[in-house]
């Protein structure tokens, strides 16, 4: 892993908007009536909070002031006014109660739904994409990019349009009271604004980077979760603890400068509000002493002591949702950046498939004529439309393959295999022996189309296996990896992954015929015992012996085995090896091995060297050639 690209799932923070809009798409593709819903809330909310202050002006000069020396002050009016502006308020706490309540559900929902599609979408890509890509990095696009996500969701946004709607009616209201104290107003916010601005383009890139070097971070934590036990045998823990804390600095540093630019705004704005209110306090105060014409839309002609608090009061207003959304930047563009990255695992592009060929149940008569059937019969067969005519042929799945002058390259210009020839009849045995890094591997992997070739032809039962869809051609490939993976669940039902409708006597059958059901039957609960991390509770042999026995209930025609006894010793091996010549009879079975003791039975052994096939033979014919395969087999020359 340590060769991955380190760019993996690098944003596309270029294009914030675009980003938003696509946000935007998602939230709105499944909760359109309640997000109208949420903002008609706000909208009553911001706009009950606006004329509780205006009201502050009413009170005060239709109210209070008149009473002042009265001897008898009537409190009636006053209170019923006040009680109408209770109610008001009171609708406006309803409404923001409600516009929360319902963004749990838009929230949670988009983050559901964006996992359910992250998910779908992993399913899709090609192995490739996880061969080059940091497994820890993909992890964080679903855990911080989505919580970075929801952040904003549940909160920025909101509270984004909470303050909009907020500013514009403390704008109209001001219209309303006074507009020369209005234009004063405007000119210092938008003081602010620009200050803002500036603000804002210095910190975006340091939030972007932010959440790439967390992805980083990630990667590299899983990479030494996974490789713990070789950390501690090369005493490699000082050098990785060093790394991790440079990793570690690096996100630090760019989260500080992010976090840094985006939190002072909030001091600076609170500084020009201030600023802002004395000014407007002064001036006010003198227009009002001065007896000013007034010129707004109360219809007062000049200014008033309840014209000048509720003004005020509506400039504290206009900073504190400016403030608001000065606070918030952190984490929209933080989410923004996460979102990039979301969208850009999205957009990656899937595994292609153009295959037309499908593998169906098959009945086969005493004459060889093929039927397609919906049962399971024991036989398959490739059901293959012909473009030209219409027609549909049946071919029978027997497990021919050949592969003819094939090259193949992982990057551009370092080709691993060259001029490639091979052919594996129906229930041969082929093995491939070489040095690391031969060929061997990669050879099976194009069999199941992981990857796919750049010249020459893989035929399968004599049909192009590129016109085969893929999953019914890896439907009919059995493959036991030298790297095992087992589930949570039971050890059953990691046997029946291979068949998800295979019965309990089969899988029971599977893990006696790869030599692992005496194990599991001393196991506290057997078949039944619960496995969790990858079976750490079971030694290396037993979780792949699980896996043989996963692969032998698949049944399928043609078996790959890759390194599959490697982790298992020599007198469980020699147990196995019963199992797995039981296991690979009448099958076609490609077998890659370090062990040249478990393929001398093969029918054919090809020696590749630098993706060439240097010697092809039976044991004993390669022995007579006293060749590569020779000093290999007698200790004179030994792999890699």
């Amino acid at each position: 892993m340590m060769g991955r690209n380190r760019n993996a799932g690098k944003p596309g923070a270029k294009n914030p908007g675009k980003t938003f809009k696509r946000i935007m798409a998602e939230i709105m593709g499944r909760y359109k009536l309640h997000c109208v819903a949420v903002v008609l809330c706000l909208i009553v909310s911001a706009v009950a909070n606006v004329y509780g202050t205006m009201f502050m002006q009413r009170l005060i000069d239709d109210y209070i002031t008149p009473m002042i020396g009265r001897p008898d002050p009537d409190f009636g009016p006053m209170g019923r006014a006040v009680l109408g502006v209770a109610l008001v308020y009171l609708l406006g706490a309803f409404s923001a109660w409600l516009y929360n309540y319902l963004m749990i559900f838009v929230s949670q929902g988009t983050l559901k739904n964006l996992r359910v599609k992250l998910f779908s979408k992993m399913e899709r890509l090609p192995i490739k994409y996880f061969d080059t890509h940091a497994h820890g990095d993909i992890m964080s696009v679903y855990t911080n990019d989505i919580d970075t996500m929801r952040q904003m969701i549940s909160q920025s946004m909101p509270q984004l349009i909470s303050s909009v709607v907020t500013i514009v009616s403390i704008v109209t209201s001001m219209i309303i009271l006074n507009v020369p104290l209005l234009i004063i107003t405007l000119f210092m916010v938008a003081t602010t604004m620009t200050l803002s601005v500036k603000r804002i383009k210095s910190a975006g890139r340091f939030f972007v980077a932010q959440q790439q070097d967390l992805g980083r971070v990630n990667g590299y934590i899983e990479e030494m979760m996974d490789g713990q036990k070789v950390v501690k045998v090369f005493c490699h823990e000082g050098q990785s603890k060093a790394e991790l804390r440079r990793r570690n600095r690096v996100w630090a540093e760019n989260a500080a400068r992010a976090s840094g630019m985006a939190n002072s705004m909030m001091p600076m704005m609170n500084a020009v509000g201030y600023l802002q209110y004395v000014i407007i306090a002064v001036i006010g105060g003198t227009m009002a002493i001065a007896g000013t014409p007034n010129l707004g839309l109360t219809g007062m002609n000049t200014l008033t002591l309840g014209m000048i608090a509720s003004f005020l009061t509506l400039s504290r207003g206009f900073t504190n949702p400016i403030s608001q959304i000065s606070n918030q930047f952190n984490s929209i563009v933080t989410a923004l950046a996460g979102a990039s990255r979301i969208f850009a695992f999205m957009d990656a592009e899937p595994e292609t498939d153009d295959g037309y060929v499908q593998l169906v149940n098959a009945k086969i008569d005493e004459n060889g004529n093929i039927t397609e059937t919906p049962e399971h019969t024991g036989h398959w067969a490739w059901k293959h439309p012909h473009k030209a005519d219409g027609t549909v042929t049946y071919t029978e799945l027997k497990g021919d393959i050949t592969m003819s002058q094939v090259d193949f390259a992982y990057e551009p210009g370092k080709p691993v295999l060259h001029d490639v020839t091979l052919y594996a009849k129906p229930g041969q045995k082929v093995a491939f022996v070489g040095a690391t890094g031969a060929g061997k591997t990669t050879i099976t992997n194009l069999l199941n189309r992981f990857y796919d070739i750049a010249d020459g032809k893989i035929r399968y039962d004599n049909i192009n296996i590129n016109k085969i869809r893929k999953p019914d051609l890896r439907r009919s490939l059995g493959i036991v990896l030298q790297d095992t993976n087992l589930f949570t669940g039971t050890v059953m039902e990691n046997i029946r992954y291979g068949n998800l409708e295979a019965t309990d006597e089969q899988c029971i059958q599977a893990a006696k015929l790869a030599g692992a059901h005496d194990f599991i039957t001393r196991l506290p609960k057997g078949y039944e015992t619960e496995l969790t991390g990858n079976g750490g509770s079971l030694s290396q042999g037993q979780r792949q012996l699980l896996s043989i026995a996963r692969a032998a209930v698949a049944d399928p025609p043609v078996m790959i085995l890759d390194e599959a006894t490697s982790s298992i010793d020599t007198r469980t091996e020699a147990l196995v090896q019963k199992g797995m010549d039981a296991l690979m009879e009448g099958r076609t079975t490609f077998v890659i091995a370090h062990r040249l003791s478990t393929v001398r039975n093969a029918d054919c052994i090809m020696v590749l060297d630098h993706g060439r096939i240097i010697e092809r033979g039976t044991h004993q014919d390669l022995i007579a050639r006293k060749g590569t395969y020779y000093r290999l087999y007698t200790g004179a020359f030994e792999l890699e």
